[in-house]
């Protein structure tokens, strides 16, 4: 029979002695939206990411060649220049960022949904059973997941789906790890240890409780999770493994730019700094969505 007190300490219902849940929630969203450097970023990946999505505005196709424009300098026409077949840079960054922006958010939600699943259930279930996901997670962590990353790119048909699958499975561990720490520590909060005994099942408890307990921890882990698969996709793509012509992304314009660095230097740069500051922005909303969710004072 359910039994009302389980409500009463359901964390859904669980009113603190000092503040509710939903005045906690808006405390958190009044740090970040105070917060100016969360503010700073937030508002440059917006704005990105709408120039990118934008893209099919520009006039120029990204793939159309022109040799008579090959190599043209930054100009009212071209704003950030042509490449060295004459398409112009701009659109052609436009694109790339539509393809590096997905390859982060895509492989990020693949391996926050593992790493949360697996860490959820080996905090929970203890024993044997977190014995043997943590050996294997130590496995897993061992291994050099870079290299890993460039075999089976190099092995399976170099593709954009292919790249976010692989980097989401080679980069679940740090997360399930995070959220084994949190999810020990909250199952043996009163709420828990009552739905246990009265007979809650294990997946109602773990969707229902434990991972609305541990979303603070993961919406941090993907916060930066973003940023390290974007990297990784970058330096895929700039050692030639990652997104094939005529398509193109922020690294592999990157990798095209190398022999040019002397006489048209800004087909690196435009790139290069806009991974700079997509990365960096996802480092520094990381760090002050933990700020706002852990408050040191």
């Amino acid at each position: 029979m359910h039994d009302v007190r389980y409500e009463l300490l359901n964390p859904a219902t669980l009113v603190s002695k000092q503040v509710t849940y939903t005045e906690r929630r808006e405390t958190v969203l009044y740090r970040l939206f105070h917060d100016r450097r969360a503010v700073t970023a937030g508002s440059v990946l917006v704005l990105l990411t709408i120039i990118c999505l934008l893209a099919f505005l520009s006039p120029y196709d990204p793939n159309q060649l022109s040799i008579m424009d090959k190599l043209h300098a930054p100009s009212w026409a071209h704003w950030f220049g042509t490449d060295d077949h004459g398409r112009d840079y701009f659109t052609r960054i436009l694109y790339g960022g539509q393809v590096s922006l997905a390859v982060g958010l895509l492989s990020m939600l693949i391996a926050v949904s593992l790493g949360t699943i697996v860490g959820t259930v080996s905090g929970y279930l203890g024993g044997v059973i977190d014995g043997l996901f943590m050996r294997f997670l130590d496995v897993f962590m061992s291994l050099p997941s870079f290299f890993i990353l460039m075999i089976l790119n190099a092995y399976l048909k170099p593709s954009v789906q292919n790249m976010i699958i692989i980097i989401g499975l080679l980069s679940w561990m740090d997360v399930a790890r995070i959220v084994r720490s949190q999810t020990m520590s909250i199952k043996e909060q009163e709420f828990m240890l009552y739905a246990r005994s009265i007979g809650v099942k294990m997946w109602r408890t773990i969707f229902k409780h434990l991972i609305p307990g541990v979303m603070p921890s993961i919406v941090v882990a993907a916060s930066l999770n973003v940023a390290n698969a974007i990297l990784t996709e970058s330096a895929l793509s700039f050692l030639g493994l990652g997104v094939q012509p005529p398509a193109s992304s922020w690294g592999s314009m990157l990798n095209n730019a190398q022999g040019y660095l002397g006489t048209a230097s800004y087909l690196a740069i435009f790139p290069g700094i806009l991974i700079l500051i997509v990365i960096l922005s996802f480092n520094v909303i990381g760090d002050a969505l933990r700020d706002a969710l852990e408050p040191t004072e």
